[in-house]
């Protein structure tokens, strides 16, 4: 299900990441995929690479 949400290449912003290195809270990225534990891999503008854990941390589709 995940999976089908979150395709590669889609955009997407941060609202809420429970991580002390996390990007600052509106950063935006680019969706590299989906692991197999469900985590969201994102491309943040910023370069970071953390992963987005969907029951702790929360991001928004911006573009399809």
């Amino acid at each position: 299900m995940i999976k089908e949400r979150y395709k590669p290449g889609m955009r997407v912003r941060l609202l809420r990441m429970n991580d002390t290195q996390a990007p600052p809270v509106g950063t935006e990225g680019t969706v590299r995929g989906v692991d197999d534990i469900g985590s969201v891999m994102v491309a943040w503008d910023n370069g970071c690479g953390l992963n987005v854990v969907l029951d702790e941390d929360e991001i928004e589709i911006i573009d399809k």
